[in-house]
């Protein structure tokens, strides 16, 4: 049974939940991380949840996002979580962190986290997890914008929300 991190407003942990029961009811406020990989031209690689994931599934995000287990730190639990949905592995800075909260309207799960959100640059072959992702394509930032602006129900909610801070510190 994994286990998430509850955290405070300020990323203090409090305790640890079974990571779907987090997700219910409204859901808990816990620790996750999201990776934004990058290759040398700037494009970002995006992938599609595949469509058996427990909530979000089916629509675009970033490379991997994830939750540390209990006693992991959060940069290790990305390089675990690239390393099982991608099979890559490469250098990661963290860049900011925020608070979000979002419904998914057919599962009916709530995503109520505190993001750390990690970046990285990565020439090379990926090899995505099919329970994991369903397709992945390197996308330039331009389209990133057009596509997240006419068709945003296609995107996770805390990708929309960490593009848009990250546009804010550029």
């Amino acid at each position: 049974m994994e286990k998430v991190i509850l955290v405070d407003e300020n990323d203090r942990p409090i305790g640890t939940e079974n990571k779907l029961r987090a997700h219910q009811n409204g859901g808990r406020l816990h620790r996750a991380f999201s990776v934004f990989i990058y290759d040398r031209d700037g494009r970002m690689l995006l992938q599609r949840r595949a469509a058996g994931k427990y909530h979000f599934a089916g629509l675009w995000t970033n490379a991997c996002c994830s939750h540390p287990h209990p006693e992991e730190p959060t940069e290790q639990a990305a390089h675990r979580r690239l390393h099982h949905e991608l099979g890559i592995d490469t250098d990661l800075l963290e860049i900011l962190s925020f608070m979000y909260h979002a419904l998914d309207d057919v599962s009916a799960l709530h995503e109520r986290e505190f993001l750390h959100v990690l970046t990285g640059t990565y020439e090379g072959e990926c090899r995505p997890d099919p329970d994991e992702i369903a397709e992945i394509r390197w996308v330039e930032d331009q389209v990133i914008q057009r596509e997240t602006s006419a068709t945003p129900e296609r995107f996770t909610p805390w990708f929309l929300e960490a593009i848009r801070l990250m546009g804010q510190r550029r």
